[in-house]
């Protein structure tokens, strides 16, 4: 019997990617430059457009901050994804669209990179999932409600870019041989904020406040609200058809999210690239144990549970 094609059976994650026809598999995992180009076009485009209306003063340009802050945060799931190096078949392209977007954002790529495949490996292993030891989930409201803010997230990855460049970042997750390298770029990623600093209070422009800094701050939030639906309140267990969770949202999320709503699907097969997650979801979806419909409604049901103390 194919697992692929019932729903009858309950079965783990593995047990489906073992029931995939070689075929399926292969087309499942095909690459493609175009996919990834026409993707990363519009959401650089829609970054850049928004960017120079607000430079321009339009009418109600600070209005314009907020989508320009959602688009800009949600830079990390172009991250994400090019950090497993599947959007691009040119693997020179995933690279260089991780840096650029990682430094857009102060997640250093190469860091990133093995702070991401831990994070797969130990999926909502409280002792090992490098998600989890940087803080966990919020159990409280007040905690929510901070988590939310971004604010621990802004702080957390200050820190993490000035222990690497410094050369005191001790994460087991980062093999000793690539320890040089994280420092180099991390370095290099300081030395560029210095200097569009600098240019910016020499030549007295707030240009990059605008465009980039400001809806940073505003856009965080709903990134925060986002990931959160990504394991919140899922199983600490291995299978990842129960501790991850794939969330039914609109096809707009789905695009600036670069198809990571289909969560469970992902972290079933990594090497899956983000134009084939649709197709992967369809043949999943029998076998799929933790769904929700929107993310309001994934956090409307998370504050329910929480603490009030």
């Amino acid at each position: 019997m194919d697992l692929a094609d019932t729903d009858q059976i309950a079965i783990d994650h593995r047990a489906f990617v073992a029931s995939l026809s070689p075929e399926d598999a292969v087309r499942l995992t095909e690459k493609s430059d175009a996919a990834g180009l026409a993707r990363l076009a519009f959401h650089w485009g829609a970054i850049l457009f928004l960017g120079a209306l607000i430079v321009a003063r339009v009418p109600l340009w600070p209005a314009l901050m907020l989508p320009q802050g959602i688009l800009v945060v949600f830079l990390f799931t172009a991250l994400h994804e090019t950090s497993h190096r599947t959007p691009f078949a040119a693997r020179w392209i995933n690279d260089a669209v991780a840096r650029i977007c990682g430094f857009l954002i102060l997640l250093p790529a190469e860091w990133f990179r093995f702070f991401h495949f831990a994070h797969h490996r130990h999926t909502q292993d409280p002792d090992n999932d490098p998600e989890l030891i940087a803080g966990g989930k919020p159990e409280t409201l007040r905690q929510y409600v901070v988590h939310v803010t971004g604010l621990p997230v802004w702080s957390g990855e200050i820190k993490t870019l000035l222990r690497n460049a410094a050369g005191r970042r001790d994460d087991t997750f980062v093999p000793e041989k690539a320890r040089g390298r994280v420092a180099r770029e991390v370095r290099m990623m300081l030395a560029l904020y210095a200097l569009l600093a600098a240019g910016s209070v020499w030549s007295g422009s707030t240009v990059l406040l605008w465009v980039w800094v400001v809806p940073s701050l505003i856009g965080q939030p709903f990134l925060r609200l986002y990931l959160l639906a990504e394991h919140g309140r899922c199983a600490f267990v291995a299978n990842m058809l129960e501790n991850t969770r794939t969330t039914f949202t609109n096809r707009l999320v789905k695009l600036i999210a670069w198809n990571m709503p289909y969560h469970v699907e992902h972290h079933s097969m990594p090497t899956v690239p983000f134009h084939r997650l649709p197709q992967l979801h369809a043949l999943m979806r029998g076998h799929l144990k933790v769904t929700e419909r929107g993310y309001a409604r994934f956090n409307w049901k998370y504050v329910a549970t929480l603490s009030r103390s």
